[in-house]
């Protein structure tokens, strides 16, 4: 071999390493993507599972009548709603960890993003607020 011959293949090597590493980033930003849209549905399915809840815990009217026949379904599927959305995000966060450690990004810049520092916060608000319509407890 010539020393030309080895130029080239260093500037191959590196010019193949430049590709992995953006191939690399561009699965993470996706990844990051599609967490976000986690949070945008679970956020949602919160929202408006919170808001059944104390829509129709508003009606006295309704309730002193007795026209009321299940009393607790508006309550019930709120609970339902919140947790289903409480635990996609959870289950989403777990799988977006698991996919970054699979790929190899090991730093701890990589595995704590904004992501995922406010899907975790979505998670235990979702607990709370569970919990809070549950035990009918809380500030709301």
């Amino acid at each position: 071999m010539n020393p030309g011959e080895d130029q080239q293949r260093d500037r191959n090597t590196l010019l193949a390493e430049r590709r992995t590493d953006l191939a690399l980033k561009r699965s993470m930003i996706a990844s990051e993507r599609t967490l976000m849209a986690w949070i945008r549905t679970s956020i949602s399915m919160i929202g408006f599972g919170f808001t059944m809840y104390k829509f129709f815990q508003y009606l006295p009217s309704e309730i002193a009548k007795g026209d009321t026949p299940h009393l607790n379904a508006p309550r019930n599927l709120g609970l339902t709603l919140i947790a289903l959305g409480t635990l996609a995000l959870a289950g989403a966060t777990w799988q977006h960890r698991t996919f970054l450690r699979e790929i190899g990004a090991s730093q701890p810049h990589h595995l704590w993003s904004i992501s995922i520092v406010v899907a975790i916060a979505v998670v235990l608000i979702g607990i709370v607020t569970f919990y809070g319509v549950l035990l009918k407890q809380g500030p709301f």
